[in-house]
């Protein structure tokens, strides 16, 4: 599975203005719901959602990047976004160090495939360090697309 199978290229911002997690989580479900791939009357469950998934333990991976994600009955197919911070946010990494990079994803609940797809897919393209250091300086949503399309096409070691 690659980047732009699940990544609705409107929804990526290279900017998040929040300052926490939950606002973190917020503003990428909205960056969601402006790009039209999840409905308004959705949004809130699938806020609480992706934060009970939170609770379950932090999805901050560790490297500056974090992964928040949950599945949802509103969703048909795998959706998702990327942003990043430029202040860094603290999401409970597992090293303790704040995230700069997110790679928000909601899913359906009949497709776990496709969710575990798009999961080993983002961990295998973060393992490239050049990869995360391009995210992590990408300074507008379209270099942020284009490093997703990059990856896409085997640019990097991932």
């Amino acid at each position: 599975m690659k980047f732009m199978d699940f990544i609705s290229p409107q929804a990526i911002r290279a900017d998040l203005t929040a300052g926490d997690k939950p606002g973190v989580v917020r503003e990428m479900v909205q960056a969601l719901l402006d790009a039209g791939a999840i409905d308004p009357g959705d949004m809130e469950s699938i806020v609480k959602a992706i934060m009970n998934r939170e609770e379950l333990g932090s999805t901050g991976i560790g490297r500056g990047v974090a992964v928040p994600h949950a599945k949802h009955a509103s969703v048909d197919r795998l959706v998702g976004t990327v942003a990043v911070s430029r202040e860094g946010v603290d999401f409970d990494s597992l090293d303790g160090e704040k995230v700069y990079v997110l790679f928000l994803l909601v899913s359906p609940l009949d497709r776990p495939g496709d969710h575990l797809r798009a999961l080993e897919n983002i961990a295998r393209q973060l393992r490239d360090d050049r990869f995360c250091r391009f995210l992590k300086q990408a300074k507008t949503a379209e270099e942020i697309r284009q490093l997703l399309e990059e990856a896409d096409a085997n640019q990097f070691g991932g």
